[in-house]
């Protein structure tokens, strides 16, 4: 007979299970991010809106609102990523690292004549490598996430580095229309960029609410012991956990290929903050166990309109660093967007057929909401 120490736990991790399951009084596992908190973010936006909209009225008009979409599409996909590693009970850093590394193969690829098509598979197929790495190491080996993830953070950047040798290529006469649309084009109106992260949070969300797989996300972010003693496989919790942030990011790096036509081993530097912010924000838990897309969500539109805000207000780039979850880099490749015909030349061994050439430090810089 097993000793009744053994049954004690057993039947404790059971109770919290079974308590962890009626959670907000619907069983929906969305806990951390309660109903009123997503609506004091929901109210917190429409504040912003009104106040910059008076000040300045073309804060509120369609060119500026498609800008701020597009800002939020793949910045959101990396803040998706950060709210389930947060809800495990870890942290992510390598996000911004895996989408320049993706984006950089897939653009190499590209301008070695292989369909763009495969070369986005290899791309999800490096970042899956990478999410793999990073949840062995943290499930099997045991090392703490932060260790490990800002390990492949320099890790997957430096690559991007190698392949690059430091300069961005361009793939100008590289990229298919149909590619290209995914990034540029739009549906009625709305970007086709934003409408894939729309669908992404949709299905994000039913996983989060619905599925099995995610109550388990829940429980190990929330008793990692008492999850091992109801019988959850806590190692294969993590390696899917952390394989679905790398291929979010991955997919966040293509798109921007897809957007910029060109492949930077700068991209998204520094992105981990503002995905981390945008978690918090939404009311995901640094201690694990609670959280919600929803939530995330909101966050990364309350800190892209703010983004934009600062900029319709004629805020200088210097005071903007003060918002939270901005990372100085990115007033240099989100805030000052050169327009293509005033970019200078790259060398023509990366140029693609009928591209223009540039030189070695240009760099294609992500245009902030609100720019023009």
């Amino acid at each position: 007979m097993p000793p009744a120490g053994s049954l004690a736990e057993k039947e404790l991790a059971a109770n919290e299970t079974e308590e962890r399951d009626k959670a907000d009084g619907t069983g929906a596992f969305e806990v951390g991010c309660s109903g009123s908190a997503r609506l004091s973010v929901f109210l917190i936006i429409l504040l912003v809106v009104a106040i910059v909209a008076i000040v300045n009225p073309k804060f509120i008009q369609p060119s500026n609102m498609k800008s701020i979409a597009l800002s939020v599409a793949t910045d959101g996909l990396l803040s998706i990523g950060l709210t389930l590693a947060l809800i495990l009970g870890g942290i992510e850093l390598s996000v911004g690292g895996v989408a320049a590394m993706t984006c950089v193969i897939a653009g190499q690829m590209a301008l070695m004549g292989v369909n763009i098509w495969v070369a986005c598979l290899a791309a999800l197929a490096a970042g899956a490598v990478c999410g793999l790495f990073n949840g062995f190491m943290v499930s099997k080996v045991g090392l703490p996430p932060f260790i490990v993830t800002l390990s492949m953070m320099n890790l997957s950047r430096g690559v991007a580095y190698i392949i690059t040798t430091g300069s961005p290529l361009s793939v100008s006469g590289y990229l298919p229309d149909s590619f290209r649309f995914l990034a540029t084009g739009d549906v009625f109106g709305i970007p086709v960029l934003f409408l894939i992260f729309l669908l992404v949070t949709v299905v994000a969300l039913i996983f989060t609410k619905k599925s099995n797989a995610c109550r388990n996300i829940y429980y190990v972010g929330s008793n990692e012991n008492a999850a091992k003693l109801s019988g959850i496989n806590v190692d294969r919790v993590k390696i899917f956990v952390y394989v679905v942030i790398a291929l979010l990011s991955a997919l966040a790096g293509i798109l921007s290929l897809a957007r910029f036509n060109v492949a930077t081993p700068e991209l998204s530097k520094g992105a981990e903050t503002t995905a981390i912010s945008a978690a918090v924000i939404g009311g995901t838990s640094m201690t694990g166990g609670l959280g919600g897309i929803l939530g995330t969500f909101l966050g990364i539109f309350l800190l892209k309109i703010v983004d934009s805000a600062l900029v319709m207000m004629n805020v200088s780039v210097y005071w903007q660093d003060f918002r939270p979850g901005r990372y100085p880099g990115h007033r240099r490749y989100h805030r000052l967007y050169e327009p293509p015909k005033k970019r200078q030349q790259l060398p023509p061994a990366h140029a693609g057929p009928g591209a223009q050439e540039t030189c070695p430090a240009a760099v294609i810089r992500d245009p902030a909401p609100g720019a023009g």
